[in-house]
């Protein structure tokens, strides 16, 4: 059994590939700052429990390999493209990749427009985790409460802390696939409208335990070439092996598809009625 996030190479194109194509239609896309406002607007103000979740290289190797992570990963209420290699993706697909909405960048945003409100953070550990509560109590979100707890807990606790405090906001910072097997349950037992956010290492980020990149790097795309650095033992299998994998596979699903629609343009071609003859 292959588990989610190994960067295998033994999938089946008959299972990867619809995958794929799944995950690609359900990207939403933003193409402008006041585009990414509404976004952040409608995020903030939901009407029932919501999860929003981010397709990046990375995941789409482990939904090649994973069913049970493409389920998890396919029934978040919002999916955001992040990073380069998803836009390279798109762009080989000829569609418009719009805006890197990426979580390091937006779950900050999110935090803001939280401020007064009730938040919770699930994931990482202290020290960390601690350091992350006051970063966002005193810069990101005051007169909040913040509600925390280690990524290393059994759901039902999550779920239990989650409704004793109603919180508007949840971030989950357990990494994949974990966090979108918990914000999946949590949605489904939650009777209060709340916004579920799949962080990622945001929590690590927020509490210094990860650093960013310089800015010139994240905008040129090369985040992962810094964290690779930082981090080479156990980031080498998700960038090192499955960044050339992810680019193998974006390759042939874009040919695939180039060819499917040479197939339809023909059909049409030869099933249109003929015109009128002299």
């Amino acid at each position: 059994m292959v588990r989610p996030g190994m960067t295998s190479a033994s999938a089946e194109p008959g299972v990867w590939q619809p995958r794929w194509q799944e995950l690609v239609r359900g990207i939403v896309r933003v193409h402008s700052a006041r585009g990414q406002e509404q976004l952040i607007d409608t995020l903030s103000d939901p009407t029932e429990p919501r999860v929003l979740a981010f397709v990046n290289a990375h995941a789409m190797n482990s939904a090649a390999v994973s069913r049970d992570f493409f389920r998890a990963l396919t029934s978040a209420d919002l999916l955001l493209r992040d990073g380069a290699g998803m836009a390279i993706l798109l762009k080989l697909l000829n569609q418009a990749p719009g805006l890197n909405l990426n979580g390091t960048d937006l779950i900050p945003k999110l935090l803001r427009r939280h401020a007064g409100r009730t938040i919770a953070l699930f994931g990482t550990q202290d020290p960390w985790l601690a350091r992350a509560q006051a970063a966002v109590l005193t810069q990101l979100a005051p007169r909040s409460e913040c509600v925390v707890a280690h990524g290393f807990l059994d759901t039902a606790r999550y779920v239990r802390l989650a409704a004793a405090h109603r919180p508007a906001l949840i971030v989950l910072g357990m990494g994949m696939p974990r966090q979108e097997e918990v914000a999946a349950v949590l949605r489904a037992a939650l009777g209060f409208p709340c916004l579920i956010v799949c962080g990622g290492a945001v929590i690590d980020f927020l509490g210094g335990r990860t650093r960013r990149a310089p800015g010139w790097m994240r905008g040129a795309g090369l985040e992962w070439l810094y964290r690779l650095a930082l981090e080479p033992k156990r980031l080498f299998r998700r960038y090192v092996l499955g960044n050339p994998l992810f680019i193998s596979r974006a390759l042939s699903l874009a040919a695939a598809s180039s060819r499917q629609d040479r197939g339809t343009a023909t059909s049409t071609a030869t099933a249109r009625p003929p015109g009128p003859t002299s």
